[in-house]
């Protein structure tokens, strides 16, 4: 077989609505992109609906919208995609990066609570695998921190509290006591990249609930001016006899829909409702096929709950980082493509450069070392979801034999060496408890220790790999000879 990860579903539904467009001689924002923006409100339940270039630019036109720039601060987890946390530095604010829960992406709230300052004025949550984030509890901790918002300019006043803007590029079609997506946030930004459930291609959308004080119909012509260069008004606007002459009232950006990506929009949210069924079918077929296995699975349903289904992240219990990437390359050579979701970003080339470190964000490095996207989409065969769980299964089962089978050598193994290259060394606790080893501290940037009896030789092998890739430093092991 041969089975990529995420291929969009297009059929002649989608087809016809862009040759329509085609036809009709309106191919960028116009009639198509109303419609369409029409229609997610009307499934949303939410008040107004803007769709613009992407998700990304959805996130960055709304943190523009509310005003917020250099001196503020925006809270963001540290497990994400690029995208979250970047649209906080283009408005020059300062990100502040949550740790994630111990067992889930989410973030800890705990530690979002305490990282609320009077600085502070919005925070994106990420709704990862289309599983939305714990909102009750989100409103619950602004609540509590209230008295500490300082607004800085009107749309702000009208919140008068930290405001949410939801990142839910995969959560399109999500509920959570018994509300969609799109109306838990006070703004949530939609993803409609070539590799979401619901795609136009390219695009994306923001969508918000009504807020008393704010008019929703300004804040939509306010998104308009943003994305379309500050122009008072739209191609389609100016088309109308007379109404040619326009104003430019910032030096904005351009990042509006076409017709043409919106047409293929309008085809797929007619067929919406039957590819997410089909993602939850497959969901279902995963959960069966991986119960009592060490592969950890997510929960995409729940009495108050359901998710989109857009990714399907398995964790392999007892994988290290360097044997996790040998199983996506074996899983490869057998036809099955998968993924990584995500790299958490303080590994990031970005957001080291800003000061952040993993060591900070444990739980997100936990989370990430030994996960693996499973391919999930709607044209996915039954036969197709068995083959990826068979072999995931084998794969993962020769990897356990081989750090659960201990190794014998002739010789001891008298002690490791760690050169730290860029930082002091760390106690290897880790180590230790995988392989009755003594650690003996030396104030130096060198650790030694004693091998009391003789270990497992490949998962001290892991641990090197992991090491070097975490801390970017060198360990080295003296054999006796």
């Amino acid at each position: 077989m041969n089975i990529p990860f995420s291929p969009p579903d297009i059929t002649d539904v989608e087809i016809e609505e862009v040759i329509a467009a085609l036809k009709s001689g309106w191919i960028t924002t116009g009639p198509k992109t109303k419609e369409f923006e029409r229609q997610i409100t009307e499934y949303c339940g939410s008040a107004k609906t803007v769709c613009l270039s992407a998700a990304t630019t959805a996130l960055e036109m709304t943190l523009r919208v509310l005003g917020i720039g250099k001196g503020d601060e925006v809270i963001v987890p540290a497990y994400t995609y690029t995208a979250s946390c970047s649209v906080i530095c283009h408005v020059g604010a300062t990100p502040v990066m949550i740790d994630s829960q111990t067992d889930r992406e989410e973030m800890d709230y705990s530690k979002m609570a305490e990282a609320i300052t009077e600085k502070t004025k919005a925070i994106i949550p990420v709704d990862i695998a289309g599983i939305l984030c714990d909102y009750d509890k989100i409103y619950e901790v602004i609540e509590a921190k209230k008295d500490l918002f300082s607004p800085s300019n009107e749309i702000q006043e009208a919140f008068n509290r930290i405001i949410v803007v939801a990142d839910s590029a995969h959560g399109f079609g999500a509920v959570q006591n018994g509300r969609k997506s799109g109306t838990l946030a006070d703004f949530t930004c939609f993803s409609f990249h070539a590799v979401k459930n619901l795609t136009t291609a390219e695009g994306g959308a923001v969508t918000w609930r009504s807020h008393d004080g704010i008019d929703d119909e300004k804040l939509y012509k306010d998104y308009q001016i943003y994305s379309l260069h500050g122009q008072t008004k739209d191609a389609l606007e100016k088309t109308q006899k007379g109404s040619w002459e326009y104003d430019i009232l910032i030096p904005a950006y351009k990042c509006n829909m076409t017709d043409i990506q919106a047409g293929i929009g309008l085809g797929q949210l007619k067929r919406y409702d039957s590819l997410l069924k089909r993602r939850h079918e497959i969901i279902e077929k995963y959960e069966n096929a991986f119960k009592d296995t060490r592969v950890v699975v997510p929960k995409h349903t729940g009495e108050d709950h359901i998710s989109s289904g857009h990714l399907y992240l398995a964790r392999l219990e007892g994988i290290s980082l360097e044997e996790r990437n040998e199983i996506i390359i074996k899983m490869e050579e057998r036809g099955i493509s998968t993924n990584v979701h995500y790299k958490p970003l303080p590994l990031l080339t970005a957001y080291r450069n800003l000061g952040f470190d993993i060591k900070d964000y444990p739980n997100a490095y936990h989370l990430f070392e030994n996960e693996i996207s499973l391919p999930i989409y709607s044209t996915l065969s039954d036969d197709e979801v068995e083959y990826i769980a068979k072999n995931l299964l084998e794969i993962f089962d020769y990897f356990e034999d081989m750090l659960d089978e201990p190794l014998y050598f002739d010789v001891k193994i008298d002690y490791v060496v760690l050169h730290a290259m860029f930082i002091a060394a760390t106690p290897l606790h880790e180590l230790e408890d995988d392989s009755n080893c003594k650690i003996v501290d030396v104030e130096s940037t060198i650790e030694q220790f004693e091998v009391l009896e003789p270990i497992n030789f490949f998962r001290l092998l892991v641990y090197i790999s992991k090491f070097r890739t975490v801390y970017n430093s060198n360990l080295t092991i003296f054999i006796p000879g």
